[in-house]
């Protein structure tokens, strides 16, 4: 899927999908269904003895009917590709149609995974700017067309508006007369190694994530009584074995070191075949004034977005990906919803990648960043102490709810305190922003540190926030609001601020922000202010 095949003609009349789309829609129905149909097994068999008949017609009906509802959804789906939209008509009952156009399509998405790779097709996914949903969901289409209409609206958004009316059939066609020279080539920024990958493993902790939610599911999952009988049964099969070995108490306490390094070695080994999965063959590239981000083993992923939909970015290190000299980079786009896996994916521009790779991608991307900035302003120091509060509310509540079990043990909670003290001091100096005529930067964390950046030509608000503390302390924070920040990771937030910097701060944000409104066309701004003439001379009296 890196490399696609020349391009044939896209259908300029209503088309149906592909004849196997009804069978990927009702594999992504039986996806959705899994759990309510596992439990139906799982609570079918018990009452096996009684009808057996009943849970086999049960199975059957709703069989027959995600199957009808597939075959329904593949005769009425039809799309069709106009001089500059993309067309959708759906539905039996309630009929649907969708004018989508090229021009308001943000983000790209092509899909394959092991079946798609079987029949030779892919999955296509259109987004537009502050949608939760994909405006196309296209199940799916021969891989050449699925390219074919993702080049299609990356050649739209570059060629000039005079080339707008143009047929996209003649466009296609010149595009495969001409050749490669018709779309420009693009070329990769970042293409991850298996060493990459093996690092990227080592830093995660997919593993213990993956073990934790198998655990969750076998409890949800299997009857209570029998994982109780399986867990007492092995207990008792080790306190055996440990009774016939007469071991020391530093022998058991090297066993039970060993013990724990093993399920941390397994747990980083599965971490490492994970990145393995998920970011095999990751090549991030530049073209068309789009970021594309392909990756996958098994699935295979191309996810596309305009340069200028990005409206964060935000950098990642802890404290293994120190040691190691690697960070992680991230962005915010103005599309997409944040629980697709294809827009996380194209949200991880960099999954892993040196500090100087990090560094020359923000300045190719990001130019106008200027990163890294030249001085980083340090907040009020003296206000270390308010990252202490959370550990002295539920300290001394922990402390009386073990106080029951331990006893006088449970005091040994206090030696916490001076650990406390000390991250939050730790905390608390390397906080820090910078603010210019172009961008916004903020920087924190102590063990996992994080960098945020933003132009300030894409924030959308800024607040001026006080709690009764900060009331109290003569501090206050300033939040700023991009399109996508709600979808995870750290604020744009500058806290801990004298009152009065932060309220220079706002103002001069507030300036910034309003400029361009400020300088638009006097040719516009004209009549505008000839219709307000107008309207007052237009008043009686």
């Amino acid at each position: 899927m890196s490399t696609p095949p020349p391009l044939p003609p896209l259908p300029d009349r209503e088309q149906l999908l592909h004849p196997w789309s009804w069978l990927f829609v009702l594999l992504a129905q039986l996806r959705q269904f899994l759990f309510p149909l596992v439990a139906l097994l799982v609570f079918g068999q018990r009452a096996a003895s009684r009808d057996d008949s009943y849970q086999m017609v049960s199975m059957v009906i709703v069989a027959a009917v995600l199957v009808a509802i597939s075959l329904l959804r593949y005769f009425t789906y039809r799309y069709a590709i106009g001089d500059d939209r993309l067309s959708v008509r759906s539905g039996l009952l309630s009929r649907n149609r969708r004018e989508i156009p090229f021009a308001r399509i943000h983000n790209v998405a092509v899909q394959q995974n092991l079946l798609h790779r079987l029949f030779g097709v892919a999955e296509i996914r259109l987004e537009s700017a502050g949608s939760k949903h994909p405006e196309a969901e296209m199940r799916v289409l021969r891989l050449d067309q699925a390219l074919a209409l993702e080049q299609l609206v990356r050649q739209h958004g570059r060629r000039p508006q005079a080339d707008v009316d143009a047929p996209p059939a003649d466009v296609l066609a010149g595009h495969a007369t001409t050749g490669p020279s018709a779309l420009p080539a693009s070329h990769t920024l970042l293409a991850l190694r298996s060493a990459d990958l093996i690092r990227l493993g080592l830093v995660s902790n997919r593993g213990m994530v993956l073990v934790a939610a198998a655990i969750g599911a076998v409890f949800q999952l299997v009857p209570r009584e029998v994982v109780g009988d399986f867990i007492k049964a092995h207990v008792r099969e080790a306190a055996g074995m440990a009774n016939g070995v007469s071991l020391s108490t530093t022998s058991w306490v090297v066993v039970a070191t060993l013990f724990v390094l093993l399920v941390m070695v397994m747990t980083r080994l599965l971490s490492i075949a994970l990145a393995f999965v998920q970011y095999y063959r990751f090549t991030l590239s530049r073209g068309d004034g789009r970021l594309t981000v392909e990756r996958g083993l098994f699935s295979r992923s191309r996810s596309s977005v305009g340069e200028r939909r990005i409206q964060a970015w935000s950098l990642h290190q802890g404290i293994m990906q120190r040691w190691l000299g690697v960070q992680q980079l991230k962005v915010d786009i103005a599309a997409g919803n944040a629980e697709d896996s294809n827009s996380r994916s194209l949200r991880e521009l960099a999954p892993i990648a040196s500090q100087a790779d990090c560094q020359r991608l923000l300045q190719d991307l990001a130019g106008q960043l200027h990163w890294p900035p030249p001085q980083w302003q340090a907040v009020a120091p003296r206000q270390a102490w308010r990252l202490c509060l959370p550990a002295l509310f539920w300290q001394p509540l922990l402390i009386t709810a073990l106080w029951q079990l331990a006893g006088s043990w449970a005091l040994l909670l206090l030696c916490w305190l001076p650990f406390t003290a000390w991250r939050a001091w730790r905390t608390a100096a390397f906080m820090g922003y910078h603010v210019d005529t172009r961008a916004v930067m903020v920087r924190g964390g102590w063990r996992q540190r994080w960098w945020r950046m933003a132009q300030t030509s894409k924030v959308q608000g800024l607040r001026l926030q006080r709690s009764p503390l900060d009331r109290l302390c003569g501090t206050a924070s300033v939040l700023l609001d991009t399109a996508g920040s709600s979808l995870g990771g750290p604020r744009l937030r500058l806290q801990l601020l004298p009152l009065a910097r932060a309220e220079q701060l706002l103002e001069q944000l507030s300036a910034q922000i309003s400029r361009p409104r400020d300088t638009v066309s006097t040719h516009a701004a004209a009549p505008v202010a000839q219709i307000l003439a107008d309207l007052q001379a237009a008043q009686p009296g």
